[in-house]
């Protein structure tokens, strides 16, 4: 076991299971190679995957891979079962990931798992409850994920990670979710954004962010949600210290380039003083725990050129700085799913 107490001797041990167990997933690669940065260079390494999309030709069944060690991503062999946008993703961290729902020609209930050990998809027996776009995506590694709310629905769907098979959980969101977006923090809960919501009287964009404690599956609803309502957020997490929600479309131009920072101790909530690049419609997240975050793709530019990107606007989680990554798709795209390989868990 990677001896936590020796390196940071003043967290205390129910703190430890947020850490990333390069041992464990790796067990027959030496120290020397941990330290510099040859572990994940080989298949099973730590990487973000995007999933699907809408390009300027249409949707796209394409995945791309971009290894954390060096911020380069390429076409992975697999690709989606269908050529779908408004997908969403979650993953059991050092195993597997999935990418849920969708729309194609109708919304989607199919959810294709990656295989971390050598990037091969297969497509779930069972699928989602309802055929649904963007649920949002929460993985509890080691336990179950879950795609919950999304296509204007409260219902949960929980995929427990030793068999894949799905159960709904009897109590979904406190409303509906459409347009929205999810981040996890493993081992604790999951954060899911409402998007879009039929408020009675007409739609609205919302600021609510719903929380699911995964002890119990029971829901509440955080006092403070997002700075300014929206829809198709961008999200990821820095496991066992904050959440974050970036760009999003607040129900007229321009799309916004707030961040929005959750933090897992007691879900408040901040805005970065330093945002996006700029403003993002539908851009996706995924992270490497304790190192840094992308918001990746999305359009730009609302009422000047509503362009695509390829980019990903990269945050180092010691101090929340931005850099940009060039490349990281080789075409434009929004409205994908992302998940990431972080490595074994605690």
């Amino acid at each position: 076991m990677f001896r936590q107490d020796r390196t940071n001797p003043s967290t205390a041990v129910s703190n430890w299971h947020a850490r990333l167990n390069t041992k464990n997933g790796w067990p027959s690669t030496a120290v020397s190679t941990w330290l510099n940065g040859g572990l994940f260079a080989a298949a099973g390494g730590v990487a973000g995957y995007y999933g699907g999309g809408s390009t300027g030709s249409g949707n796209t069944d394409v995945i791309r891979k971009m290894d954390f060690n060096n911020d380069v991503a390429a076409t992975i062999a697999a690709t989606l079962n269908a050529a779908a946008y408004l997908v969403s993703g979650m993953a059991n961290s050092g195993t597997a990931g999935y990418f849920g729902g969708g729309l194609a020609s109708s919304n989607l209930t199919t959810v294709d798992k990656i295989d971390f050990s050598d990037d091969s998809r297969t497509t779930l027996g069972t699928g989602l409850s309802a055929a649904k776009q963007l649920p949002a995506g929460l993985g509890n590694t080691g336990v179950a994920g879950y795609f919950a709310g999304g296509g204007g629905t409260s219902s949960v769907d929980k995929f427990s990670f030793s068999d894949d098979s799905r159960t709904t959980l009897g109590t979904g969101l406190d409303g509906s979710t459409n347009t929205g977006t999810g981040f996890s923090n493993s081992g604790t809960a999951g954060y899911a954004t409402a998007g879009y919501v039929d408020l009675g009287s007409g739609f609205g964009c919302q600021t609510t962010v719903y929380k699911i404690t995964y002890s119990d599956d029971s829901m509440s609803t955080l006092s403070t949600g997002l700075a300014t309502g929206s829809r198709y957020n961008g999200a990821m997490a820095n496991v066992g210290t904050a959440g974050y929600v970036g760009g999003g479309y607040p129900c007229g131009d321009p799309y916004l380039d707030t961040v929005n920072k959750f933090s897992f101790s007691d879900d408040s909530r901040t805005t970065l003083s330093t945002g996006l690049s700029q403003g993002l419609y539908a851009p996706s997240g995924y992270a490497l725990t304790g190192t840094a975050g992308y918001f990746v793709a999305g359009t730009c530019c609302a009422g000047v050129s509503w362009t695509k990107q390829t980019q990903a606007e990269k945050f180092a989680f010691a101090d929340d700085s931005r850099s940009i990554v060039s490349s990281v798709l080789a075409t434009g795209t929004n409205s994908a799913g992302a998940m990431a390989n972080e490595g074994a868990f605690e």
